[in-house]
């Protein structure tokens, strides 16, 4: 995650300058050798410098002279390596090496013994993806077709949809290639979002299609005119999604654009797949549909309009009620900001906490300090150790000791300690990765750190790479949000061509996703914040076209008849279209969140399961309400609005 933190942020700034300054880089994985000798120690740590993608191995002769006994050693210290007969070493395992390094390191340590950190994490994550998305896909295409069939009245249709959609989303794959590489969260996520944002299209064509056909004498006759009645209303769906996912991009923690990029090419090339692709396969296999057309599987509902149209004021009672704890509380959740822990089931979880029952929790950060004063770098490095936090450190002054002048050793001694213009120092500390104890002593740090050095200092670690993420998003947050409502607004104005329409389209739409993502908050739960962000920026644009298929209808529908009748025929018509959209979106989010062991992926699927279905009972609960509570309203702002005013 830290390659998509921008540029002028203090993590890359420092990773930059490490990097420069030092051969090495921040130890990001560890290993616990259980009853192990202190000798026999020493030769597992070359055998660890020898695996390919290994740097920095740092044990205990690392922190001290092991020519002494170690009994007389700092306790601290030793205990943060070597206790009970068992050796707790941290190294650095090189980008995109992660896999094949972490593989490699198991068949040297074997099962008895335990390797944790953040490249790990990183490998089971990247390993998990491949096979869970084919799981996803696996599970998530059978339900879609069970659905389509049940609402559809040929075995041919749901092929057609799947094909055209599927298409695009192979297209799309496929010209990441030229972007060069993508996350593999944006992997994991984007085809099966991609997939169920807009296969209602490809349904909204054929729909229409099977209209024309009892209408007109030849199916390229009944084609054209099904293309010309449905390409506003794909249009608008599609465009309200597309901005959607363009507001992703402007975000300066780069995970946004690099989804966001690979959604807006995704529903460019599933609109013009269902507008170019999806007509002439149509035309050229349109028997198939003909020859495998059946009954009605569903029944039809009749008069649920009636009976929903009732509800309209507990409905709107009940959105006063909830809307105010819902934004409010959208706000305060208790975010993550990394990816999460691992499934409880794997050996990467089990091994963290046989590595944290031994040496404790272990989060190490290195401080880049002015190279020079060795005296004030000593009195620096002991109040360091005065935080309970700080379990022990890694420093030339304690390794080496201050009174041997670093000019008078030979260079391969200092060069872990100094560089050109920098020493460095490796803090090992017992907080957790992230939370708010752990950004308040981050705080701490950088305070103490100021005193003594000014600004002329860099601090780097997986944690403090968290804290600047968790800064960085929050502008994010305002930002994306901004843009999507704006954007969806324009595209709303275009479409209806009335100020009140976007009013109350995006309260209905904004009020579920501030409902769904509030929950968490009640029920004290994490969120992760990548998952939040998307999200609040996902449902709202995907779910909108819930509320324009029936506010679209009910415009047209309240041409000829009042406001209540016309809203009950309205959502006669149009409840079956919804709950299909809805319940293969729901379906999407929640088969994400049950297959995926990656928690941001997981995070996503839920807020993107449970948002579908409160979009829908927004939908057709409260969203007539306002409809018919505002229609004189509505009437005044909207241009050539044609209402029925008959008796």
């Amino acid at each position: 995650m830290v390659d998509y933190l921008p540029k002028d942020s203090p993590s890359t700034i420092a990773m930059e300058t490490m990097e420069e300054e030092f051969d090495g880089a921040v130890a990001n994985t560890r290993v616990m050798m259980k009853d192990i000798e202190i000798q026999e120690a020493f030769e597992f740590k070359q055998d660890l410098k020898a695996i390919d993608g290994v740097s920095e191995v740092t044990w205990l002769d690392d922190a001290i002279d092991t020519k002494t006994p170690i009994e007389m050693a700092d306790k601290d210290t030793v205990d943060s390596y070597y206790m009970n007969g068992n050796a707790l070493f941290s190294f650095h395992i090189e980008e995109g090496k992660e896999v094949e390094t972490t593989d490699e390191i198991y068949e040297l340590i074997g099962k008895e013994n335990a390797m944790a950190g953040e490249a790990l994490d990183t490998a089971t994550s990247q390993k998990m993806t491949g096979k869970e998305t084919m799981y996803a896909a696996a599970l998530l295409i059978p339900i879609i077709i069970i659905i389509l069939i049940l609402s559809t009245r040929s075995w041919a249709e749901p092929v057609f949809f799947l094909t055209a959609i599927g298409v695009s989303v192979i297209i799309n794959l496929g010209t990441n290639i030229f972007i060069g590489e993508i996350s593999f969260i944006t992997q994991s996520v984007a085809p099966i979002l991609q997939l169920a944002v807009s296969l209602d299209y490809a349904i909204f064509l054929l729909h229409s299609f099977g209209d024309y056909r009892k209408q007109t004498d030849t199916p390229a006759q009944a084609m054209k005119l099904a293309m010309k009645r449905s390409f506003p209303a794909i249009a608008a769906s599609a465009s309200t999604t597309f901005f959607g996912f363009i507001a992703l991009t402007f975000m300066d923690f780069e995970i946004g654009a690099d989804l966001g990029l690979n959604l807006v090419k995704g529903i460019a090339l599933s609109f013009i797949s269902v507008m170019v692709f999806l007509p002439a396969l149509t035309l050229m296999f349109y028997h198939w549909i003909d020859k495998t057309e059946h009954k009605q599987l569903l029944p039809s509902i009749q008069n649920v309009g009636k009976t929903l149209i009732e509800f309209r004021v507990p409905a709107l009672i009940v959105l006063l009620i909830f809307i105010v704890p819902a934004f409010l509380g959208q706000s305060q959740t208790n975010f993550l900001y990394g990816i999460g822990e691992q499934p409880e089931a794997s050996r990467a979880y089990n091994d963290e906490a046989a590595i944290e029952e031994v040496f404790g929790k272990h989060t190490p950060m290195v401080l880049l300090l002015p190279k020079g004063d060795i005296a004030k770098e000593e009195h620096f490095v002991q109040e360091l150790k005065n935080f309970p936090e700080v379990k022990s450190t890694v420093s030339y002054v304690e390794a080496i000791g201050p009174a041997i002048p670093p000019d008078y050793l030979d260079e391969s001694v200092t060069e872990p300690f100094f560089s050109e213009n920098y020493s460095r120092i490796i803090v090992n500390t017992t907080v957790d990765t992230e939370g708010e104890a752990t950004f308040s002593f981050i705080d701490e740090i950088q305070s103490l750190t100021s005193d003594y050095y000014e600004d002329n200092y860099h601090i780097l670690g997986e944690s403090v790479t968290l804290y600047d993420m968790k800064h960085v998003v929050k502008k994010d947050n305002t930002v994306v949000n901004l843009l999507t409502v704006i954007a969806i607004a324009i595209v709303l104005l275009i479409t209806f061509r009335s100020l009140s329409f976007p009013v109350v389209l995006l309260v209905t739409i904004q009020s579920a996703v501030w409902i769904n993502l509030s929950i968490p908050y009640f029920t004290n739960t994490p969120l992760v914040y990548v998952g939040y962000l998307i999200i609040s920026t996902v449902q709202l644009a995907a779910t909108v076209d819930y509320a324009i298929l029936l506010t679209e209808a009910y415009k047209e529908n309240r041409k000829e008849m009042h406001a209540l009748p016309a809203m009950k025929k309205t959502i006669d018509e149009k409840i079956f279209s919804i709950g299909v959209s809805a319940s293969i979106l729901s379906s999407v989010g929640f088969i994400l969140w049950l297959t995926s062991s990656n928690q941001i992926v997981a995070s996503i699927g839920l807020l993107l399961g449970r948002g579908a279905l409160l979009a829908f009972i927004m939908v057709v609960l409260v969203l007539p309400a306002l409809l018919s509570l505002l229609d004189r309203v509505i009437e005044k702002t909207t241009w050539k609005a044609n209402f029925y005013k008959g008796e």
